[in-house]
């Protein structure tokens, strides 16, 4: 959503990404009150501000959407967790009433667009509106394209009988129900599947994750695939509509030199200050201080970075418990010893939070920091031996790009974007398993593969560093891929 537009400006087309304010993003330097719309939603009339936000660079119009319904949780937050029986509830509301204001936003341009782009399922409510509201039909002649990045949240809502379902957000809405239900619960609007339906053109973010999800998911072999809409998967690819086209990286700007250790300890120490005067009671903080107190001044042997969401499918395999009680991320801590570091940055599922702390607390060669900063992601990214990236599955992946782009190999699992964009002992190195524990087990293997061979083979070790570091998935030829299969005309196809 930030890089794919200015690519898309960069081969000549104008681009505009509209989001929700949040409650904050109108507020942000230079925006620009464009209009008031007046958007039907719970059968009433909602009075939407239109906001421009402009960015340093690269042309790209972003609009915003204000409305109190888009901080209802708190300004400046994106998600709020509902309690278990009723998920998705709240950011559905938010969604569905964004797409309805993107709706009226569009019908009442003077310049509508050509190809309206939608991302997961949160945009998908814009294809209902097209389709079954009278005053949005005439949208239809605009092009939509809809874009997967990630199966796993479909925001699956009912039909009727709850104040989050779509009869309550569009009462007057007439839809073909068995285009639009999920395929799992006949009483649910599945808004992922229906924008997979009614789309003209369905995407994925890399061509193996758009070949995995016309597979139906196994767990229990550790594969993640279709996640129950594999059918119409495979109906849209069969009509000629799904196509696979992996994310980009810019490259247009110097890396700069490798981080020194010295600077990499102070530049996690005073991040840590600051996240523990905001939070003073996550314990992660302290016991991440005092383990990089406790570090050598000099830089280990080996540091092993891995920058990502907390969440199952990013950090499952790296904290997946074995038989005999051991986890693959402690495994890995106790191959290096005194030799290595480790730095976990991440946070997400409390959960997973709570264990990765656990496992800290029992390795004092693994440094977790609870957070996410640039400052901090950007110099790891550079500045580490080897990159951890064991995800479950991955529908593309920028952290694999990053880490490589500043000459970082990386162990990944051999699936979706991972899997199109690192070569096995060429440019890093890469894992399977027919189960998760299989997975676990390779995923350690691995990462000893590799640190044996940074040890015991220091030239072929550089090369494959060279070979990371000069990997290309440019954006340029991302854009031009999407401009001729997504956004053309039929015939030209």
């Amino acid at each position: 959503m930030r890089d794919l537009p200015l690519a898309l400006v960069a081969a000549g087309w104008h681009a505009a990404v509209a989001t929700p304010s949040y409650g904050t993003l109108h507020k942000l330097p230079g925006a620009v009150h464009l209009s008031t719309i007046d958007v039907d939603f719970r059968g009433s009339t909602q009075a939407v501000d239109v906001w421009s936000v402009p960015i340093e660079d690269g042309g790209v119009q972003n609009i915003v959407f204000d409305h109190p319904l888009f901080a209802q949780y708190g300004s400046g937050r994106i998600y709020h967790q509902d309690e278990a029986g009723r998920p998705f509830a709240s950011d559905a509301n938010t969604f569905a009433f964004f797409c309805a204001a993107a709706a009226q936003w569009i019908a009442v341009s003077e310049q509508p667009p050509d190809v309206v782009h939608l991302h997961d399922w949160h945009a998908a409510f814009y294809v209902l509106l097209t389709n079954y509201a009278a005053q949005y039909r005439h949208l239809r002649d605009i092009r939509t394209v809809f874009s997967i990045h990630n199966l796993s949240y479909q925001g699956t809502r009912p039909f009727r009988g709850d104040e989050s379902s779509l009869e309550a957000w569009y009462p007057d809405l007439q839809p073909d129900f068995g285009t639009i239900v999920d395929p799992r619960y006949s009483d649910c609007l599945n808004p992922m599947a229906a924008a997979i339906r009614l789309a003209d053109r369905v995407s994925t973010v890399s061509p193996t994750y758009a070949d995995e999800i016309c597979e139906p998911s196994d767990p229990k072999m550790g594969f993640i695939g279709g996640e129950g809409l594999e059918d119409d998967l495979i109906k849209v690819r069969d009509e000629g509509r799904l196509f696979g086209i992996l994310n980009g990286c810019y490259y247009d700007r110097p890396i700069g030199r490798r981080p020194g250790w010295q600077r990499l300890l102070g530049l996690m120490e005073g991040q840590l200050r600051e996240w523990s005067k905001k939070h003073p009671s996550n314990t992660a903080h302290e016991l991440a201080l005092e383990h990089i107190a406790l570090l050598p001044k000099r830089r280990p042997k080996h540091l092993l970075t891995s920058i990502g969401r907390l969440v199952d499918q990013k950090a499952g395999l790296l904290l997946h418990e074995f038989a005999d009680g051991t986890i693959a991320l402690g495994r890995i801590a106790d191959e290096i010893g005194k030799q290595g570091v480790i730095v976990v940055l991440g946070s997400g599922d409390p959960d997973l939070e709570e264990r990765m702390l656990n496992l800290a607390r029992q390795t004092p060669n693994l440094i977790f920091l609870n957070g996410y900063s640039e400052n901090l992601a950007a110099p790891l990214y550079r500045g580490g031996d080897l990159f951890l990236m064991p995800s479950s599955f991955e529908p593309c992946g920028i952290s694999q790009m990053l880490a490589m782009r500043g000459g970082q190999p990386c162990v990944v699992h051999g699936v979706g974007g991972l899997r199109d964009t690192v070569e096995d002992g060429i440019k890093g190195f890469v894992f399977d398993g027919h189960s998760s524990t299989a997975q676990a087990d390779d995923f350690v293997a691995a990462t000893k593969r590799a640190l044996d061979l940074r040890s015991g083979n220091p030239a072929r070790w550089k090369q494959v560093c060279l070979e990371a570091a000069a990997s290309r998935f440019d954006w340029a030829e991302t854009a031009e891929l999407t401009i001729d299969t997504l956004y053309g005309d039929d015939n030209e196809q």
